[in-house]
C-alpha cells in the first residue's frame, strides 16, 4: 500500500508539473477569454484540455518536434501523413502547434463527416478546433488568417494493415486547390511512430463495409478487449516539420488536374522524405520501467 501510495503521490506531482508547463505555454496563444468562433471552437474548452493532456504529450507519447522554426507567424496548409488507426496523429500535431513551436497557434483539423457524428468525440473535437472538411470552411480559416490541418490520405491513410506500414497512400488534390483559392504555403509535416500504436494490425475490409464502417481493423487485443483493446500503445512521436512549399503563381484554384499534379507529387515527396529519414532515428516502445522512473518510481 506505501508503494500504491508513493506512486500516486508522483503522478499527481507529475500532473500538476506538466499542467504547469503547458499553462505557461499556452499563455503565448491569446485565447483566454475569448469567445466561442462560428465552427464551434471553445476557446476555455480548447486550453482547458491541452493541459490536462500535456502529461501525455510529454510523459506517455515522449513528443519530439524537429524543424520548429519553419513555423512562421503566418497561417499554412498543414499537409500530414496519417497513421495509427485512430487520429491521435492529428490530435498530437495540434498540441505541438500550440505548445512546441516558436509562433504557436491553434491549427483547424480538418475532419470527415463520420468523426463528427461519433458520440462525444465528434463534439470534443468541434470544440478543440475541428471543422468539416469542406473545401468552403477551410478557405474561408485561411483567408481569416488560421492554419488548417490536411490528411490527404484520408482513411486510406490512418486504416493501414501492418504491412503497409509508412507507406503513403495516393494524395486527393483538394488540399492543394484550398492552398491555390487562399494563396497560402503549404506545411508538409511527417509523424513517425504512430503506426505503432497497434503495431500487429489486421484491417477486416469485408466486415467494415458491411457494418458501414470506414474501416475495422483487428489487433491481438481489439476486439477482444472491448474499449481497453483500444488504448494505443505508448510508442514515441516524432514530429518532423518541413520547409513551407509556395503554390505557383501561375496555378489558379480552378486549374486543371494534370497542372496541378507535380505539385501534389512534391508535396507527397517532401512528406515521404521526411518519414525514410525519421524512420533511421525512431525510438523504439517506451520501456515500462523507465516511465514509472518518471515519477520516481523503481530504481
Amino acid at each position: 500500500m506505501e508503494k500504491i501510495g508513493q506512486l500516486y503521490g508522483k503522478l499527481l506531482e507529475s500532473l500538476e508539473k506538466e499542467g504547469n508547463w503547458a499553462r505557461e505555454k499556452l499563455d503565448r496563444l491569446g485565447l483566454a477569454g475569448k469567445p466561442c468562433d462560428p465552427w464551434g471552437l471553445d476557446p476555455a474548452y480548447c486550453l482547458k484540455t491541452l493541459r490536462l493532456l500535456a502529461p501525455l504529450y510529454r510523459q506517455y507519447f515522449k513528443v519530439r518536434v524537429y524543424g520548429a522554426h519553419h513555423v512562421q507567424d503566418r497561417p499554412y496548409v498543414l499537409v500530414s501523413n496519417h497513421s495509427g488507426q485512430i487520429a491521435i496523429d492529428g490530435l498530437l500535431i495540434f498540441m505541438a502547434m500550440a505548445l512546441d513551436v516558436d509562433h504557436p497557434r491553434i491549427v483547424r483539423p480538418m475532419m470527415e463527416r463520420f468523426m463528427i457524428k461519433l458520440p462525444f468525440v465528434g463534439e470534443a473535437s468541434l470544440r478543440l478546433g475541428g471543422v468539416l472538411g469542406d473545401r468552403q470552411n477551410c478557405i474561408k480559416l485561411l483567408e481569416e488568417g488560421q492554419s488548417v490541418l490536411v490528411f490527404p490520405e484520408g482513411v486510406r491513410g490512418v486504416s493501414k494493415s501492418t504491412s503497409e506500414f509508412y507507406r503513403l497512400q495516393p494524395f486527393t488534390r483538394g488540399f492543394f486547390r484550398m492552398a491555390l483559392a487562399a494563396r497560402k504555403e503549404i506545411l508538409p509535416i511527417a509523424v513517425v511512430g504512430a503506426e505503432e500504436f497497434y503495431p500487429f494490425v489486421y484491417q477486416a475490409k469485408g466486415a467494415a463495409k458491411r457494418l458501414g464502417l470506414p474501416a475495422l481493423p483487428i489487433t491481438p487485443l481489439f476486439p477482444w478487449l472491448g474499449p481497453l483493446g483500444a488504448v494505443p500503445l505508448p510508442s514515441p512521436i516524432d514530429i518532423h516539420i518541413g520547409p513551407p512549399i509556395p503554390v505557383p503563381e501561375e496555378l489558379g484554384e480552378d486549374a486543371p488536374n494534370r497542372d496541378m499534379d507535380a505539385c501534389v507529387l512534391e508535396v507527397k515527396r517532401s512528406i515521404g522524405g521526411m518519414l525514410k529519414a525519421g524512420l533511421k532515428k525512431r525510438r523504439k516502445f517506451i520501456d515500462p520501467k523507465a516511465f514509472l522512473k518518471n515519477f520516481g518510481v523503481g530504481k
